[in-house]
């Protein structure tokens, strides 16, 4: 039943990444964004107020966690498309495991993800970032970030699933804004009121952003628990939520 299941997704995977090919502007501009984000942040706008060291080696690690939170809405959009299109109708005619289109459209989000994360690191190194932790240090700060993305992309594909149509995507994607801008990706909680460093402290995104930070400056792994232990909870609640969301709608 697994090996259906496995080859199912691989399957819908392919027809994902199939589209990549029909829809390069699409891919481009999701590669482009964060890079802008990057150059505008780092150098237009300038930042690190209160910040010791290097804005560089504090906001690359910082934007890579960003552009894990944004972009959710290319997959968003998706899956209405084929709620709306009758697509999902077609495929529950064939012996498809349940829920293998989600995984399949989940599978070819994250390879873009990995391929974002790897343009942007090419353009921190050209800006004068680098990594001290060691090899396995950075493994470990990747493999944080693609976690973080692939709770994050759960949670989108529930709030889609939810929102049914893809005109109420835009609205949807704009919960995602405050998520990442309130978060220590660009500037240091200490530089902010109190009550506000607060708030982004216990965020998420920030916790992932602390703990990249630290195994790419090679300072330590204490805030590795952390950023292991939120994305698997809000996995653990809105996966599941997907989940028996798309089975209702099977029905």
């Amino acid at each position: 039943m697994t090996a259906y299941a496995l080859t199912d997704s691989w399957t819908m995977t392919r027809r994902e990444l199939a589209h990549w090919a029909r829809q390069p502007v699409q891919v481009v501009v999701n590669l482009v964004f964060p890079v802008m984000l990057l150059l505008m942040f780092g150098y237009l706008i300038g930042g690190g107020r209160g910040l010791q060291g290097s804005y560089i080696d504090y906001l690359v690690p910082g934007m890579l966690a960003l552009t894990m939170a944004f972009g959710l809405e290319g997959t968003m959009i998706a899956v209405t498309q084929d709620l709306n299109k009758g697509v999902i109708d077609r495929f529950r005619s064939m012996p498809m495991a349940n829920g293998a289109v989600l995984v399949g459209r989940s599978a070819a989000d994250m390879l873009q993800s990995a391929l974002a994360l790897f343009v942007l690191m090419a353009v921190g190194y050209a800006l004068g970032w680098r990594a001290q932790g060691g090899p396995g240090a950075l493994l470990g700060a990747v493999g944080l970030l693609l976690l973080f993305r692939f709770a994050m992309l759960w949670i989108g594909i529930h709030l889609a699933l939810v929102a049914g149509k893809p005109e109420m995507v835009q609205a949807v994607q704009i919960l995602v804004w405050p998520i990442g801008f309130l978060s220590n990706a660009i500037a240091p909680p200490e530089s902010m009121p109190g009550w506000l460093g607060t708030v982004v402290e216990w965020n998420p995104m920030s916790q992932t952003a602390t703990a990249v930070r630290d195994l790419f400056g090679g300072t330590g792994t204490d805030g590795v628990a952390a950023a292991i232990v939120w994305p698997l909870v809000l996995l653990a609640v809105f996966f599941p939520l997907a989940v028996r969301r798309f089975g209702r709608l099977s029905r």
